[in-house]
Protein backbone atom coordinates (compact mmCIF):
# COMPACT_ATOMS: atom_id res chain seq x y z
CA UNK A 1 0.00 0.00 0.00
CA UNK A 2 1.35 3.07 -1.24
CA UNK A 3 0.29 6.06 1.84
CA UNK A 4 0.45 9.62 1.49
CA UNK A 5 1.89 10.56 4.05
CA UNK A 6 -0.32 13.49 4.38
CA UNK A 7 -3.43 11.12 4.59
CA UNK A 8 -3.89 8.60 7.17
CA UNK A 9 -5.73 5.10 6.31
CA UNK A 10 -8.73 6.17 8.91
CA UNK A 11 -10.11 9.49 9.57
CA UNK A 12 -12.06 9.65 13.26
CA UNK A 13 -13.67 12.56 14.76
CA UNK A 14 -13.53 12.80 18.73
CA UNK A 15 -16.40 12.37 20.55
CA UNK A 16 -16.46 16.53 20.74
CA UNK A 17 -16.69 16.49 17.57
CA UNK A 18 -19.66 14.94 16.78
CA UNK A 19 -22.55 16.71 15.60
CA UNK A 20 -25.06 18.33 17.69
CA UNK A 21 -27.24 18.90 15.08
CA UNK A 22 -28.88 17.20 12.02
CA UNK A 23 -29.20 19.28 8.61
CA UNK A 24 -32.39 19.76 7.11
CA UNK A 25 -31.70 20.57 3.49
CA UNK A 26 -35.18 21.12 2.26
CA UNK A 27 -34.28 24.70 4.32
CA UNK A 28 -31.61 25.33 1.16
CA UNK A 29 -33.67 24.04 -1.68
CA UNK A 30 -35.37 25.98 -4.24
CA UNK A 31 -37.85 23.90 -5.18
CA UNK A 32 -39.50 22.30 -1.55
CA UNK A 33 -40.43 19.06 -1.76
CA UNK A 34 -44.34 18.65 -2.75
CA UNK A 35 -46.67 17.60 0.18
CA UNK A 36 -47.96 14.27 1.46
CA UNK A 37 -51.50 14.32 0.36
CA UNK A 38 -54.63 12.56 2.00
CA UNK A 39 -55.85 9.95 -0.50
CA UNK A 40 -59.15 10.73 0.45
CA UNK A 41 -59.10 14.48 -0.32
CA UNK A 42 -56.47 14.90 -2.39
CA UNK A 43 -55.44 17.91 -0.51
CA UNK A 44 -52.11 18.43 1.86
CA UNK A 45 -52.13 17.02 4.90
CA UNK A 46 -52.28 18.96 8.08
CA UNK A 47 -50.23 17.58 10.98
CA UNK A 48 -52.82 16.32 13.33
CA UNK A 49 -53.99 14.00 10.51
CA UNK A 50 -50.23 12.42 11.11
CA UNK A 51 -50.59 11.97 14.92
CA UNK A 52 -52.47 8.29 14.70
CA UNK A 53 -49.20 7.06 12.42
CA UNK A 54 -46.68 8.98 14.04
CA UNK A 55 -45.00 10.46 17.11
CA UNK A 56 -45.27 14.17 17.00
CA UNK A 57 -42.21 15.09 17.31
CA UNK A 58 -41.39 13.16 14.45
CA UNK A 59 -44.55 14.56 12.20
CA UNK A 60 -43.09 18.15 13.09
CA UNK A 61 -39.60 17.01 12.04
CA UNK A 62 -41.50 15.54 8.80
CA UNK A 63 -43.37 19.18 7.98
CA UNK A 64 -41.10 21.27 8.52
CA UNK A 65 -39.22 22.94 5.13
CA UNK A 66 -37.78 26.09 6.73
CA UNK A 67 -35.26 24.70 9.58
CA UNK A 68 -32.11 24.50 8.13
CA UNK A 69 -30.56 22.82 11.48
CA UNK A 70 -32.73 20.92 13.94
CA UNK A 71 -30.79 20.31 17.41
CA UNK A 72 -30.30 16.58 18.47
CA UNK A 73 -31.35 15.90 22.22
CA UNK A 74 -28.78 15.02 24.55
CA UNK A 75 -30.00 11.88 25.09
CA UNK A 76 -29.80 10.60 21.71
CA UNK A 77 -26.25 11.99 21.50
CA UNK A 78 -25.19 9.81 24.16
CA UNK A 79 -26.98 6.74 22.27
CA UNK A 80 -24.77 8.05 19.37
CA UNK A 81 -21.53 7.54 20.93
CA UNK A 82 -21.90 3.63 21.34
CA UNK A 83 -21.25 3.54 17.93
CA UNK A 84 -20.05 7.06 16.64
CA UNK A 85 -18.51 8.93 15.02
CA UNK A 86 -17.72 6.60 12.37
CA UNK A 87 -14.50 6.69 10.17
CA UNK A 88 -14.05 8.25 6.45
CA UNK A 89 -11.73 5.19 5.27
CA UNK A 90 -9.15 5.77 2.66
CA UNK A 91 -9.86 3.05 0.02
CA UNK A 92 -5.64 2.55 -0.78
CA UNK A 93 -5.92 -0.87 -1.43
CA UNK A 94 -9.16 -0.73 -4.02
CA UNK A 95 -6.84 2.12 -5.08
CA UNK A 96 -3.84 0.40 -5.69
CA UNK A 97 -5.51 -3.03 -7.16
CA UNK A 98 -7.86 -0.86 -9.97
CA UNK A 99 -4.14 1.12 -10.84
CA UNK A 100 -6.64 4.12 -10.70
CA UNK A 101 -5.17 7.71 -9.64
CA UNK A 102 -8.17 8.51 -8.17
CA UNK A 103 -8.59 8.94 -4.96
CA UNK A 104 -11.26 6.50 -3.22
CA UNK A 105 -13.31 7.13 -0.13
CA UNK A 106 -16.03 5.42 2.31
CA UNK A 107 -17.53 6.87 4.73
CA UNK A 108 -18.21 3.28 6.63
CA UNK A 109 -21.42 2.91 9.14
CA UNK A 110 -21.19 -1.17 9.85
CA UNK A 111 -19.47 -0.55 12.84
CA UNK A 112 -22.44 -1.72 15.42
CA UNK A 113 -24.60 -5.09 15.81
CA UNK A 114 -27.25 -3.83 13.25
CA UNK A 115 -24.78 -3.50 10.38
CA UNK A 116 -25.72 -0.35 9.05
CA UNK A 117 -26.46 3.15 8.66
CA UNK A 118 -30.39 2.48 9.93
CA UNK A 119 -29.30 2.69 14.02
CA UNK A 120 -29.26 6.34 13.55
CA UNK A 121 -32.53 6.99 12.74
CA UNK A 122 -33.92 4.30 15.08
CA UNK A 123 -32.36 5.96 18.16
CA UNK A 124 -33.56 9.00 17.42
CA UNK A 125 -37.72 7.64 16.26
CA UNK A 126 -37.60 4.98 19.64
CA UNK A 127 -36.58 8.24 21.97
CA UNK A 128 -39.22 10.33 20.27
CA UNK A 129 -41.87 7.17 21.10
CA UNK A 130 -40.92 6.93 24.47
CA UNK A 131 -40.77 10.53 25.04
CA UNK A 132 -44.31 10.45 24.04
CA UNK A 133 -45.05 7.66 26.84
CA UNK A 134 -46.20 5.12 23.87
CA UNK A 135 -46.14 1.58 24.59
CA UNK A 136 -44.64 0.57 21.40
CA UNK A 137 -43.87 1.08 17.72
CA UNK A 138 -44.70 -0.97 14.31
CA UNK A 139 -42.15 -1.09 11.32
CA UNK A 140 -41.70 -3.05 7.82
CA UNK A 141 -38.15 -3.70 6.77
CA UNK A 142 -36.62 -5.31 3.35
CA UNK A 143 -32.98 -7.16 3.68
CA UNK A 144 -33.47 -6.98 7.85
CA UNK A 145 -31.13 -3.85 8.91
CA UNK A 146 -33.47 -1.54 9.74
CA UNK A 147 -35.79 -4.35 11.30
CA UNK A 148 -32.71 -4.88 13.43
CA UNK A 149 -31.46 -1.29 14.60
CA UNK A 150 -34.97 -0.48 15.64
CA UNK A 151 -35.57 -3.86 17.65
CA UNK A 152 -31.75 -2.70 19.57
CA UNK A 153 -33.03 0.81 20.06
CA UNK A 154 -36.36 -0.01 21.18
CA UNK A 155 -34.72 -2.77 23.97
CA UNK A 156 -32.91 0.00 24.63
CA UNK A 157 -35.75 2.74 25.19
CA UNK A 158 -38.01 0.06 27.24
CA UNK A 159 -40.73 -0.45 24.28
CA UNK A 160 -42.09 -3.04 22.08
CA UNK A 161 -41.30 -3.71 18.94
CA UNK A 162 -43.14 -4.80 16.07
CA UNK A 163 -41.60 -6.14 12.52
CA UNK A 164 -43.09 -7.08 9.13
CA UNK A 165 -40.36 -8.43 7.07
CA UNK A 166 -40.61 -8.67 3.82
CA UNK A 167 -41.24 -12.54 2.95
CA UNK A 168 -38.49 -13.17 0.92
CA UNK A 169 -36.22 -12.11 3.39
CA UNK A 170 -37.33 -13.70 6.05
CA UNK A 171 -36.76 -16.58 4.27
CA UNK A 172 -33.16 -15.75 2.94
CA UNK A 173 -32.11 -14.04 6.31
CA UNK A 174 -33.07 -16.05 9.21
CA UNK A 175 -30.09 -14.49 11.24
CA UNK A 176 -30.93 -11.42 10.80
CA UNK A 177 -34.25 -12.70 11.75
CA UNK A 178 -33.21 -14.00 14.95
CA UNK A 179 -30.97 -10.81 15.73
CA UNK A 180 -34.03 -8.89 15.85
CA UNK A 181 -36.06 -11.21 18.04
CA UNK A 182 -32.99 -11.29 20.07
CA UNK A 183 -33.45 -7.96 21.16
CA UNK A 184 -36.96 -8.69 21.92
CA UNK A 185 -38.55 -7.42 18.50
CA UNK A 186 -41.83 -9.76 17.12
CA UNK A 187 -40.76 -10.47 13.30
CA UNK A 188 -43.92 -11.44 11.39
CA UNK A 189 -43.09 -12.51 7.40
CA UNK A 190 -44.86 -10.25 4.97
CA UNK A 191 -47.57 -10.21 3.51
CA UNK A 192 -48.88 -12.37 6.36
CA UNK A 193 -52.70 -13.23 7.24
CA UNK A 194 -52.08 -11.47 10.57
CA UNK A 195 -53.75 -7.93 9.10
CA UNK A 196 -56.61 -6.94 6.77
CA UNK A 197 -54.33 -5.41 4.26
CA UNK A 198 -52.50 -8.52 4.40
CA UNK A 199 -54.73 -10.98 3.57
CA UNK A 200 -55.88 -9.07 0.80
CA UNK A 201 -52.57 -8.32 -0.78
CA UNK A 202 -52.55 -12.31 -0.19
CA UNK A 203 -55.69 -12.47 -1.94
CA UNK A 204 -54.39 -10.71 -4.86
CA UNK A 205 -50.98 -12.41 -5.64
CA UNK A 206 -51.00 -15.51 -3.88
CA UNK A 207 -47.92 -16.53 -3.37
CA UNK A 208 -46.04 -13.18 -3.58
CA UNK A 209 -42.76 -12.79 -1.73
CA UNK A 210 -43.82 -9.79 -0.81
CA UNK A 211 -42.52 -6.21 -0.83
CA UNK A 212 -41.35 -3.56 1.38
CA UNK A 213 -44.62 -1.61 -0.09
CA UNK A 214 -46.86 -4.64 1.11
CA UNK A 215 -44.97 -4.68 4.60
CA UNK A 216 -45.84 -0.79 5.20
CA UNK A 217 -49.07 -1.46 4.28
CA UNK A 218 -49.10 -4.24 7.40
CA UNK A 219 -47.23 -2.29 10.05
CA UNK A 220 -49.11 0.96 9.49
CA UNK A 221 -52.75 -1.15 9.91
CA UNK A 222 -51.16 -2.44 13.31
CA UNK A 223 -49.86 0.33 14.17
CA UNK A 224 -53.27 2.18 13.75
CA UNK A 225 -55.37 -0.47 15.51
CA UNK A 226 -53.76 -1.07 18.32
CA UNK A 227 -53.61 1.74 21.28
CA UNK A 228 -50.42 3.10 22.45
CA UNK A 229 -48.65 2.22 19.29
CA UNK A 230 -47.11 4.59 16.48
CA UNK A 231 -45.33 3.52 12.56
CA UNK A 232 -41.76 4.12 12.33
CA UNK A 233 -40.37 3.84 9.03
CA UNK A 234 -36.49 4.02 8.09
CA UNK A 235 -35.86 5.26 4.98
CA UNK A 236 -38.28 7.75 2.71
CA UNK A 237 -39.56 9.86 4.97
CA UNK A 238 -37.96 13.27 5.34
CA UNK A 239 -37.26 12.96 9.01
CA UNK A 240 -35.54 9.82 8.21
CA UNK A 241 -32.89 11.66 6.18
CA UNK A 242 -33.09 14.51 8.59
CA UNK A 243 -31.80 11.82 10.99
CA UNK A 244 -29.15 10.16 9.12
CA UNK A 245 -27.86 13.51 7.61
CA UNK A 246 -25.16 12.80 10.91
CA UNK A 247 -22.81 10.37 8.47
CA UNK A 248 -22.71 13.57 5.73
CA UNK A 249 -22.13 15.56 8.33
CA UNK A 250 -19.24 13.22 9.94
CA UNK A 251 -18.11 13.00 6.27
CA UNK A 252 -17.69 16.81 5.72
CA UNK A 253 -16.11 17.08 9.16
CA UNK A 254 -13.74 14.49 8.48
CA UNK A 255 -13.03 15.52 5.41
CA UNK A 256 -12.03 19.44 6.63
CA UNK A 257 -10.13 17.97 8.81
CA UNK A 258 -7.84 16.37 6.37
CA UNK A 259 -7.89 19.24 3.68
CA UNK A 260 -9.77 17.42 1.09
CA UNK A 261 -12.71 17.88 -0.83
CA UNK A 262 -14.71 15.18 -2.66
CA UNK A 263 -15.45 15.50 -6.34
CA UNK A 264 -18.15 12.49 -6.82
CA UNK A 265 -20.37 11.54 -4.10
CA UNK A 266 -22.19 8.04 -4.58
CA UNK A 267 -24.78 6.26 -3.00
CA UNK A 268 -27.26 3.21 -3.01
CA UNK A 269 -30.47 4.28 -3.52
CA UNK A 270 -33.98 2.19 -2.21
CA UNK A 271 -35.91 4.76 -0.26
CA UNK A 272 -33.08 7.31 0.07
CA UNK A 273 -32.24 7.08 3.61
CA UNK A 274 -28.04 6.43 3.47
CA UNK A 275 -28.00 8.42 0.16
CA UNK A 276 -29.79 11.13 1.28
CA UNK A 277 -27.73 11.27 4.41
CA UNK A 278 -24.74 11.05 2.98
CA UNK A 279 -25.27 13.72 1.12
CA UNK A 280 -27.05 15.90 2.60
CA UNK A 281 -24.26 18.94 3.93
CA UNK A 282 -22.45 18.42 0.24
CA UNK A 283 -26.07 19.03 -1.56
CA UNK A 284 -26.66 22.02 0.89
CA UNK A 285 -23.38 23.83 -0.63
CA UNK A 286 -24.18 23.01 -3.88
CA UNK A 287 -27.98 24.35 -3.23
CA UNK A 288 -26.23 27.72 -2.10
CA UNK A 289 -23.82 27.93 -4.40
CA UNK A 290 -20.87 27.38 -2.36
CA UNK A 291 -18.85 24.41 -4.05
CA UNK A 292 -20.03 22.02 -6.48
CA UNK A 293 -20.21 17.85 -6.47
CA UNK A 294 -21.23 15.50 -8.92
CA UNK A 295 -23.79 13.25 -6.97
CA UNK A 296 -24.70 9.84 -8.02
CA UNK A 297 -27.67 7.70 -6.78
CA UNK A 298 -26.58 3.35 -7.98
CA UNK A 299 -30.34 1.49 -7.46
CA UNK A 300 -30.78 -2.20 -9.06
CA UNK A 301 -32.21 -2.59 -12.46
CA UNK A 302 -34.49 -4.92 -10.84
CA UNK A 303 -36.13 -2.12 -9.43
CA UNK A 304 -35.10 1.31 -11.08
CA UNK A 305 -37.69 3.56 -9.50
CA UNK A 306 -35.05 6.88 -10.55
CA UNK A 307 -33.91 5.75 -13.75
CA UNK A 308 -37.33 3.67 -15.18
CA UNK A 309 -39.89 5.38 -12.75
CA UNK A 310 -42.21 8.29 -12.84
CA UNK A 311 -42.18 11.63 -11.31
CA UNK A 312 -45.44 11.58 -9.77
CA UNK A 313 -47.93 11.16 -7.11
CA UNK A 314 -48.36 7.98 -5.62
CA UNK A 315 -49.28 5.75 -2.37
CA UNK A 316 -46.03 4.38 -0.62
CA UNK A 317 -47.59 0.97 0.34
CA UNK A 318 -48.93 -0.94 -1.39
CA UNK A 319 -52.32 -1.70 0.49
CA UNK A 320 -52.94 2.18 -0.64
CA UNK A 321 -53.54 3.02 3.25
CA UNK A 322 -50.78 5.52 3.52
CA UNK A 323 -50.84 9.14 2.44
CA UNK A 324 -49.30 9.94 -1.16
CA UNK A 325 -46.54 11.12 -2.13
CA UNK A 326 -44.79 12.99 -5.29
CA UNK A 327 -41.77 10.68 -5.71
CA UNK A 328 -40.02 8.62 -8.45
CA UNK A 329 -41.94 5.78 -8.75
CA UNK A 330 -42.37 2.38 -10.31
CA UNK A 331 -46.27 2.18 -8.68
CA UNK A 332 -47.33 1.00 -5.42
CA UNK A 333 -48.66 -2.31 -7.15
CA UNK A 334 -44.95 -3.00 -8.43
CA UNK A 335 -43.69 -6.35 -6.67
CA UNK A 336 -39.51 -6.58 -7.23
CA UNK A 337 -38.23 -9.49 -8.14
CA UNK A 338 -37.12 -11.33 -5.49
CA UNK A 339 -33.04 -10.30 -5.26
CA UNK A 340 -30.53 -10.01 -2.82
CA UNK A 341 -30.47 -6.61 -1.97
CA UNK A 342 -33.56 -6.74 0.05
CA UNK A 343 -33.18 -2.74 0.96
CA UNK A 344 -33.51 -1.45 -2.05
CA UNK A 345 -37.03 -2.89 -2.86
CA UNK A 346 -38.84 -0.84 -2.98
CA UNK A 347 -41.15 1.01 -5.54
CA UNK A 348 -40.41 4.24 -4.75
CA UNK A 349 -38.17 7.18 -3.73
CA UNK A 350 -38.04 10.00 -1.10
CA UNK A 351 -39.23 12.97 -2.17
CA UNK A 352 -36.62 15.03 -1.20
CA UNK A 353 -34.43 13.20 -3.62
CA UNK A 354 -36.70 13.03 -5.85
CA UNK A 355 -36.93 16.51 -5.79
CA UNK A 356 -33.25 17.09 -6.47
CA UNK A 357 -33.25 14.32 -8.95
CA UNK A 358 -35.63 15.85 -11.04
CA UNK A 359 -34.54 19.67 -10.66
CA UNK A 360 -30.82 18.05 -12.18
CA UNK A 361 -28.93 18.09 -8.85
CA UNK A 362 -27.83 15.23 -9.08
CA UNK A 363 -27.67 11.99 -11.34
CA UNK A 364 -28.36 8.18 -11.11
CA UNK A 365 -27.70 4.80 -12.72
CA UNK A 366 -28.97 0.73 -12.28
CA UNK A 367 -27.14 -1.95 -12.17
CA UNK A 368 -27.56 -5.50 -12.42
CA UNK A 369 -26.95 -7.94 -9.48
CA UNK A 370 -24.13 -10.09 -10.77
CA UNK A 371 -22.01 -7.06 -11.21
CA UNK A 372 -23.04 -5.79 -8.44
CA UNK A 373 -21.49 -9.09 -6.44
CA UNK A 374 -18.26 -9.29 -8.50
CA UNK A 375 -17.70 -5.69 -7.51
CA UNK A 376 -18.31 -6.72 -3.58
CA UNK A 377 -16.21 -9.78 -3.82
CA UNK A 378 -13.01 -7.66 -5.13
CA UNK A 379 -13.78 -4.65 -2.41
CA UNK A 380 -13.64 -7.82 0.66
CA UNK A 381 -10.81 -9.27 -1.25
CA UNK A 382 -8.74 -5.78 -0.97
CA UNK A 383 -10.25 -3.97 1.84
CA UNK A 384 -11.15 -6.55 4.24
CA UNK A 385 -14.51 -5.81 4.81
CA UNK A 386 -17.77 -8.12 3.49
CA UNK A 387 -19.85 -5.71 2.00
CA UNK A 388 -24.15 -5.50 2.42
CA UNK A 389 -25.60 -6.22 -0.71
CA UNK A 390 -26.85 -2.35 -0.59
CA UNK A 391 -23.54 -0.84 0.09
CA UNK A 392 -22.11 -2.87 -3.18
CA UNK A 393 -24.39 -0.88 -5.62
CA UNK A 394 -22.44 2.01 -4.75
CA UNK A 395 -19.30 0.12 -4.51
CA UNK A 396 -19.90 -1.52 -8.52
CA UNK A 397 -20.53 2.22 -9.25
CA UNK A 398 -17.30 3.82 -7.29
CA UNK A 399 -15.01 1.27 -9.20
CA UNK A 400 -16.57 2.08 -12.42
CA UNK A 401 -15.99 6.11 -11.65
CA UNK A 402 -12.69 4.87 -10.41
CA UNK A 403 -11.71 3.07 -13.56
CA UNK A 404 -12.68 5.88 -15.97
CA UNK A 405 -10.23 7.74 -14.09
CA UNK A 406 -7.24 5.49 -15.07
CA UNK A 407 -8.40 5.86 -18.90
CA UNK A 408 -8.15 9.77 -18.79
CA UNK A 409 -5.90 10.52 -15.91
CA UNK A 410 -7.73 12.33 -13.96
CA UNK A 411 -6.71 12.38 -10.02
CA UNK A 412 -10.70 12.70 -9.52
CA UNK A 413 -11.45 12.34 -5.21
CA UNK A 414 -14.47 9.90 -4.63
CA UNK A 415 -16.60 9.64 -1.47
CA UNK A 416 -19.36 6.70 -1.28
CA UNK A 417 -20.81 4.95 1.21
CA UNK A 418 -20.52 1.90 2.93
CA UNK A 419 -24.16 1.34 4.96
CA UNK A 420 -23.40 -1.78 5.97
CA UNK A 421 -21.69 -5.01 6.58
CA UNK A 422 -23.02 -8.08 4.60
CA UNK A 423 -22.29 -11.06 7.12
CA UNK A 424 -25.86 -11.86 7.15
CA UNK A 425 -25.98 -12.15 3.75
CA UNK A 426 -24.08 -15.37 2.95
CA UNK A 427 -26.96 -16.92 1.28
CA UNK A 428 -26.73 -14.51 -1.45
CA UNK A 429 -23.26 -15.03 -1.41
CA UNK A 430 -23.56 -18.49 -1.59
CA UNK A 431 -25.67 -18.29 -4.80
CA UNK A 432 -23.50 -15.59 -6.38
CA UNK A 433 -20.10 -18.27 -6.34
CA UNK A 434 -22.08 -21.25 -7.49
CA UNK A 435 -23.66 -19.51 -10.26
CA UNK A 436 -27.11 -19.33 -9.20
CA UNK A 437 -27.74 -15.82 -9.12
CA UNK A 438 -29.60 -14.37 -11.76
CA UNK A 439 -30.27 -10.85 -13.24
CA UNK A 440 -33.76 -9.66 -13.49
CA UNK A 441 -34.75 -6.65 -15.12
CA UNK A 442 -38.49 -5.72 -15.98
CA UNK A 443 -39.67 -5.00 -19.29
CA UNK A 444 -40.98 -1.83 -20.52
CA UNK A 445 -44.39 -3.98 -20.76
CA UNK A 446 -44.19 -4.37 -17.04
CA UNK A 447 -43.45 -1.27 -16.07
CA UNK A 448 -46.27 0.61 -18.13
CA UNK A 449 -48.82 -1.91 -16.50
CA UNK A 450 -47.55 -1.02 -13.26
CA UNK A 451 -47.74 3.09 -13.67
CA UNK A 452 -51.19 2.81 -15.47
CA UNK A 453 -52.18 2.07 -12.21
CA UNK A 454 -50.83 5.69 -10.18
CA UNK A 455 -54.16 7.58 -8.42
CA UNK A 456 -54.89 10.53 -10.29
CA UNK A 457 -54.36 13.48 -8.39
CA UNK A 458 -55.78 16.69 -9.68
Amino acid sequence: MKQDKNIPYKVYLSEDELPKAWYNVRADMKTKPAPLLNPGTGKPLKAEELYPIFCEELVAQELDNDTPYIEIPQEIRDCYKMFRPSPLVRAYFLEEALGTPAKIYYKFEGNNTSGSHKLNSAMAQAYYAKKQGLKGVTTETGAGQWGTALSMACSFFGLDCKVYMVKVSYEQKPFRREVMRTYGASVTPSPSMETEVGKKILAEFPGTTGSLGCAISEAVEAATTHEGYRYVLGSVLNQVLLHQSIIGLEAKAAFDKIGVKPDVIIGCAGGGSNLGGLISPFMGEKLRGEADYRIIAVEPASCPSFTRGRYAYDFCDTGKVCPLAKMYTLGSGFIPAPNHAGGLRYHGMSSILSQLYDDGYMEATSVIQTDVFKAAEQFARVEGILPAPESSHAIKAAIDEALKCKETGEEKTILFGLTGTGYFDMVAYEKFHNGEMTDYIPTDEELAASLAKLPVVK
